[in-house]
């Protein structure tokens, strides 16, 4: 019976792309040039939060990473691209 639970628990935190699941991560720790849908925001500083939102970051949103260079993440969202560093990115989860 808690085997049942703890597979349900982690069924319901990871999405499944074909036969790969994985869990909840967060952009910096995404493949180049693939779409992802944001789950969530999760930052403790409302600036940042505010900002992320008005680059058009924000819960259901696609999203995509162009490139990464460095430290510094150049994405897609909304049909413009942004440069974020990686304090951004992180803050990102899909």
């Amino acid at each position: 019976m808690a085997g049942t639970l703890v597979s349900e628990m982690i069924n319901e935190a990871c999405k499944f792309e074909g036969t790969k699941g994985y869990l909840m991560k967060n952009l910096s720790e995404v493949e180049v040039n693939v779409e992802y849908i944001i789950k969530s925001i999760e930052t403790d500083d409302e600036d940042m939060e505010s900002f992320l939102f008005t680059l058009g970051c924000y819960e259901g949103e696609k999203v995509t990473v162009i490139s990464v260079l460095a430290e510094n993440y150049v994405i897609s969202v909304k049909d413009a691209r942004y440069s974020i560093d990686l304090e951004l990115a992180q803050a990102i989860l899909i």
